[in-house]
């Protein structure tokens, strides 16, 4: 399979701490939150994130192209500076790049992203453009597993991975609904970039084993989007961490036999966060083999639930510090699926 080259990142101007948010909720409702509300969405693990406007723009009542021009304007200029630091770590050009994956659930454009971006990088003029929607959550491994076929493809290539998320685009102040608030509470706003290399001759380094991934059925009203007067509107209906333990430990069990792998030989995971339940679920499944997932914690914490690039900012992190045995990664999303990689590190057991 493919090399990992790079990962970059990047993040909009805005920071705000979850006691921000959840004084900007209160404002927003015109009263104080319930005690039992505001103990739920104080503990989600997120201390703060970074969202594409200032909170008080979020208190406005916004129109489909309003919300279309911020995801133009933040989300090009993200997708920029994250593919311009990813291609730079992996001492390559634009030119040199074969495919343009672009992964995002929070906004579309027609022409896409990656499309614009050509004259505006360098790419050639043949570079191949494949922008995704739909994948959400699950988008940051299902956008690797994609750019990994394509860097496979036609004797070897190299293959650009952009996952972008403008999920404040979705909050709704209008709508006061439990679903609603911990949404706002919990999602944000990043965007990371991957460069993968399926060329020959590009020395030792992390490299992909293998993928899997899983739909379950009567599982739609779990997470998604329904399309709303003035954008989209977040579908949550059912309880994950619960989902994690059922449905999701037994999947990844067969996955990680079938790889001829225990826990226990296994570096720290990369996981998409989810949320602060999520997270303790997934620490369940992997105990006591491995004692937890500070990683993903941490991104969680300062960065909050991105959506798809979430489990790219764990990997860059895992990553830094030089892991010797294989990395799983994991993530949850719209379907609803489970998606499962295993990275190789270079070097390892």
């Amino acid at each position: 399979m493919s090399q990992l080259k790079s990962i970059a990142t990047a993040l909009p101007d805005h920071k705000i701490s979850q006691e921000d948010v959840l004084a900007v909720l209160a404002k927003a409702r015109g009263a104080a939150l319930p005690a039992r509300l505001k103990q739920i969405l104080g503990n989600s693990g997120i201390a703060h994130r970074y969202i594409a406007r200032d909170p008080d723009y979020y208190l406005e009542q916004r129109s489909w192209p309003e919300r279309a021009q911020i995801y133009d304007e933040v989300g090009r200029a993200l997708a920029g500076r994250s593919a311009t630091a990813a291609l730079e770590k992996a001492a390559l050009r634009p030119s040199d790049v074969d495919a343009i994956v672009m992964i995002s659930t929070t906004g579309t454009m027609t022409p896409s992203i990656p499309s614009r971006l050509i004259e505006a990088m360098g790419f050639r003029q043949s570079v191949q453009t494949v922008p995704v929607f739909g994948y959400g959550c699950a988008g940051g491994i299902l956008g690797i597993r994609l750019a990994n076929d394509l860097a496979d493809a036609n004797g070897g290539q190299n293959v650009l991975l952009i996952s972008l998320e403008l999920c404040s685009l979705s909050y709704d102040y209008s709508q006061f609904d439990k679903k609603n608030m911990i949404a706002t509470a919990l999602f944000a706003d990043g965007c990371a970039a991957a460069v993968l290399t399926g060329k020959a001759g590009q020395g030792e380094g992390p490299s992909f084993r293998a993928f899997d991934q899983k739909t379950w059925p009567d599982s739609r009203d779990m997470m998604g989007w329904d399309i709303g007067e003035t954008g989209f509107d977040l579908v949550l209906a059912r309880d994950i961490p619960t989902f994690v333990a059922k449905d999701f430990t037994p999947f990844c069990d067969q996955f990680l036999s079938e790889q001829g792998l225990e826990k226990s030989d296994m570096s720290e995971p990369a996981c998409h966060p989810g949320g602060g339940r999520v997270v303790e679920a997934l620490e369940d499944y992997f105990a006591p083999e491995l004692p937890g997932i500070p990683a993903t914690r941490e991104v969680l914490k300062h960065h909050g639930n991105m959506s798809s690039p979430t489990v790219l900012f764990v990997l860059e992190k895992l990553l830094s510090s030089n892991p010797k045995r294989p990395v799983l990664m994991t993530a949850l999303g719209p379907g609803f699926t489970s998606v499962l990689g295993i990275l190789d590190p270079a070097g390892a057991d």
